[in-house]
């Protein structure tokens, strides 16, 4: 079995997946359209920014598994995965450290001006009287919006410095509020009307593009702090620059729009030219402490594949079955016996979504679960039932959740 690293990461800790009979590829230099040349033989596939495409996918018919090293699914056509059968697979929560590090760095570095300070010294400037106020942490309220694993920790750190905290996404109840002891925010309007600092932590969907929008920028406080590290996308960032200059707001970004694909480049966001942004160049993730997390995850969901049948982290397999109807079948541990019920189904126009089969002790008998797509008729269950090796069968309505 083949697993291709197409991005920049430690392989070492996946080289010593040898033993499980593993042969690791590195591949860092491949970008989206040479990646389906490469996957001919390839089972597993593991990126970080690489974008795998429908084409690469359907370019790949020993393609197993996709594991993103990283939050987030993003960069992979998960659609085109699934079609195929394909479990995709990634690494959340695991460079949320770093990240909320990151979010506490910039406010502090906004609060007290920092970067200004460092950047007139090194000209050979002496600005005490301009840089010496600061209207400081402790007291002041601390919004965050989105509630993952990197938002947990920025509420965290929040408290440490002594901010008041409040909190909202779209699950987040009072109830969760108050056994987190924050502040419940009834929507994104009313977190940043509340917040002196709002840090935004959403992920990247259709329901999220633009969630920050000029309604939220502009309940701000005037003065306040605004902090990026999530995704570009979610942020209207023309009207970011517009209540920059109307509201006086200080930003921290670690995400922009249209962000050059490589590691190094030119690149100069027009958003930085007001003198009241400090920017990183999505490195928010980037410490020593959270690659090897990374990488220690995909080592994890590697190993669970190969020797336990499962896939941690799996994003596209189905929360609800499509069934409708479980045949809970006893009979006898025999060659074709499953074959032979199988057919019987298929004659009759059902489908087995799921199977579960156990055996008991002694290998003389099974409990094998055939989840339905439909209820079988009687004449099905007597076609059944008149196989020697079945010893009795049932029929189970499975409760519809849609």
């Amino acid at each position: 079995m083949r697993l291709l690293i197409a991005d920049k990461l430690d392989e070492r800790p996946l080289k010593a997946l040898g033993v499980l009979g593993l042969e690791v590829l590195c591949r860092p230099e491949l970008n989206a359209e040479e990646l389906a040349n490469a996957l001919t033989d390839v089972n597993i596939l593991v990126v970080r920014s690489t974008k795998v495409t429908k084409a690469a996918i359907e370019a790949a018919p020993a393609l197993n598994l996709i594991i993103r090293a990283g939050a987030g699914v993003n960069t992979i056509d998960v659609d085109a995965a699934s079609e195929r059968g394909v479990y995709v697979s990634n690494c959340p929560g695991r460079n949320a450290s770093a990240v909320a590090e990151l979010v506490m760095g910039l406010v502090l570095a906004l609060d007290r001006r920092i970067v200004d300070a460092t950047v007139g010294l090194r000209a050979g400037r002496w600005e005490k009287g301009a840089l010496q106020d600061a209207p400081g942490l402790r007291g002041r309220r601390l919004g965050v919006a989105g509630l993952g694993s990197i938002g947990k920790l920025v509420l965290e750190h929040g408290a440490s410095f002594g901010m008041e905290a409040s909190a909202w996404s779209r699950s987040f109840s009072p109830a969760r509020a108050r056994e987190l002891g924050v502040g419940h925010a009834a929507s994104l309007v009313k977190l940043a009307a509340a917040s002196d600092v709002l840090s935004v932590h959403l992920p990247f969907s259709p329901q999220t593009a633009g969630i920050i929008d000029e309604r939220v920028l502009n309940a701000l406080p005037d003065g306040a702090i605004f902090i990026n590290t999530a995704r570009a996308e979610v942020v209207d960032y023309p009207a970011l620059e517009r209540a920059i200059k109307a509201k006086g707001l200080r930003v921290g970004l670690d995400v922009f729009p249209s962000e050059p694909k490589g590691s190094s480049g030119s690149f100069q966001p027009a958003i930085l030219e007001s003198g009241r942004v400090y920017g990183t160049p999505h490195i928010g993730a980037s410490t020593d402490q959270a690659q090897r997390a990374i990488v220690e995850e995909v080592c994890r969901i590697v190993r669970s594949f190969l020797t336990e049948e499962d896939v941690p982290n799996v994003v596209n397999v189905c929360k609800q079955t499509p069934a409708r109807f479980c045949l809970v079948l006893r009979a006898r541990d025999r060659v074709g016996v499953l074959a032979n019920v199988s057919s019987v189904i298929k004659r009759h126009g059902l489908n087995i979504e799921e199977v579960t089969n156990t055996i008991f002790q002694g290998a003389v008998a099974a409990c094998t679960k055939l989840r339905l797509s439909g209820r079988p008729s009687e004449t099905c269950l007597a076609e059944i039932r008149a196989f020697e090796e079945v010893m009795h069968v049932d029929v189970i309505p499975l409760p519809n959740l849609a």
